[in-house]
């Protein structure tokens, strides 16, 4: 192949691989939120989140102290 004809493809390539990307790339646009005339509030994503109660493990201060114990060099 000569180098004119491989230079060609690699342009024609590059080229191609760089519209695809501008193409393909969606960057946030400004848009105005509009209130619905039922809703008395700011309309907000949902969130499906619930909470839980979270309880301390215990034996967790114990487990650290016998891991960094049991770390020492034996000799």
């Amino acid at each position: 192949m000569k180098l004119e004809i491989a230079r060609g493809l690699f342009l024609v390539t590059a080229l191609s691989v760089v519209s695809l990307a501008a193409a393909a790339w969606q960057e946030a646009s400004p848009q105005v939120i509009t209130l619905n005339e039922q809703l008395g509030y700011c309309p907000l994503p949902r969130q499906e989140r619930t909470a839980e109660i979270v309880r301390p493990d215990h034996d967790l201060l114990l487990l650290m102290f016998s891991l960094s114990q049991g770390a020492g060099v034996q000799g």
